[in-house]
């Protein structure tokens, strides 16, 4: 059989499983180990023969795995994980949202937009989103909900900030996606910078819309805050801002590599915890807990994933792709925009990061004939990730929000405050894709 009508089956075959609710790791793995098989079993111009592939089948599985596994880059993903965990557990995300809500909080839906902000700041520490609107809801939502604010307001602007830990640096998806493509996962950090603030500046320009159109929906506290509060609360937020300043802008200086900042990250949040009497050791042993769970469940994903981009390499499906699409003659703008309702359709009912494993193979060569910027792309691709993040009718981080708050308050509400934040990120990923110098501007200096 033809290695490209093996792709061709396996892919629809993945999608099949998914709907049935099979894990992704497992769809991922099972039909890449089944199509690997396949393809060395039943050679073109050949019957079956099994006994033809049972060797090398069986070597790839067992060697490609863990390479990628022990691999010095990957060891990033989990000290970053650890980093976030252990900020949390310190309350350093904490400090700046309560920093944040002071300075806002005069203005038309200040603890909204406070909310927002301090997903910034978890965001700037940690590469998760499910970690950030989890941590910020908690946070958040009560105080927002104990202030007056509408239960839409109040679920929505946290569920839309959460999505800034998968585009603000560090970022596990662009960690995933630096390797997997085999572009610097140090540029990719510095390129997603600049539309890590544009998206967030939106974010709080929608919530002053918002409030403007609606001023119930956000009633200005009538407490009173001195400047001297103002700044005793700014000064807490010392230690995120320097974990923050170690991370990201030693690795734009060159000091030293994304995995080395991984680890002197998890280090420094450990030491300032430590010193500031801020963590235990119940809490290093809650935050050690949560990031095996995390780690374990991202490497699963990315293995089956790895099993597949190798199948796909063996089919040749990357190649037809591109070829097929030469000979269709189709303008780059077409391409891009089938891409992009692409990964928001499956942005609806998929996890980001087998999104991200599951479609690379496809995606990468063909961003490749056009000649554009694999740096650029992987802005692209984390944004609209970050889009599906919040989409119905899947909507991982509205789920997050929604285990959370309980019957509090009714998913339908959640899902009516997002839509709200949804209008502002057309218009951020309009300017990421007609302004690519947006992402690319600052890697430039590296």
């Amino acid at each position: 059989m033809d290695p490209l009508t093996i792709g061709l089956i396996a892919l629809p075959s993945v999608l099949i499983l998914l709907i049935l609710r099979v894990p992704i790791a497992a769809a991922l793995g099972v039909v890449a180990s089944a199509g690997i098989f396949v393809v060395f079993a039943w050679r073109p111009g050949q019957d079956f023969h099994p006994e033809w592939a049972w060797g090398p089948t069986l070597s790839l599985l067992t060697n490609s795995p863990y390479a990628f596994i022990t691999s010095y880059t990957l060891s990033t993903v989990p000290l970053f994980i650890l980093m976030g965990h252990l900020a949390y557990e310190a309350g350093f995300t904490t400090d700046i949202y309560k920093a944040a809500r002071l300075w806002l909080a005069r203005l038309p839906g200040g603890v909204a937009m406070a909310s927002v902000v301090g997903c910034g700041g978890f965001s700037a520490i940690t590469g998760s989103s499910v970690a950030c609107a989890a941590a910020m809801g908690r946070i958040a939502i009560p105080e927002m909900l104990r202030f007056g604010y509408s239960k839409s307001l109040a679920s929505g602007s946290v569920a839309i900030g959460g999505t800034l830990g998968s585009l603000i640096p560090p970022s596990i998806l662009f960690i995933l996606y630096g390797i997997f493509s085999e572009q610097s996962i140090a540029k990719l950090f510095i390129a997603a910078i600049v539309p890590g603030m544009v998206s967030l500046t939106a974010y709080l320009v929608m919530i002053f819309i918002w409030v403007r159109f609606k001023p119930d929906a956000a009633p200005r506290p009538e407490e009173e805050i001195s400047v001297a509060e103002r700044l005793q609360a700014l000064g807490r937020c010392w230690a995120i801002v320097t974990l923050f300043v170690v991370v990201i802008g030693g690795i734009y200086a060159g000091f030293f590599t994304p995995t080395e900042a991984a680890g002197i990250g998890a280090y420094a949040t450990l030491a300032l915890g430590l010193a500031l009497g801020r963590l235990n050791i119940a809490k290093i042993f809650a935050a050690l807990k949560e990031s095996a769970f995390q780690t374990a469940m991202i490497f699963a994903i990315a293995i089956g994933g790895k099993l597949f981009v190798n199948f796909m390499a063996l089919t040749g499906m990357a190649n037809a792709i591109t070829g097929w699409i030469e000979a269709t003659d189709a303008s780059m703008i077409v391409v891009i925009g089938l891409m992009v309702v692409m990964y928001i359709v499956l942005g609806m009912f998929l996890d980001p990061i087998g999104i991200i494993l599951l479609t690379l193979p496809l995606t990468i060569p063909i961003v490749e004939t056009f000649g554009l910027s694999l740096i650029w792309f992987g802005v692209v691709v984390v944004k609209l990730l970050e889009i599906g993040l919040v989409t119905p009718p899947i909507g991982l981080n509205v789920f997050v929000i929604k285990s959370i708050v309980g019957d509090t308050i009714r998913l339908e509400s959640i899902f009516f405050g997002v839509a709200w934040f949804l209008i502002a990120e057309i218009f951020v990923m309009a300017m990421i894709l007609t302004l690519p110098i947006l992402s690319l501007w600052l890697p430039g200096f590296l």
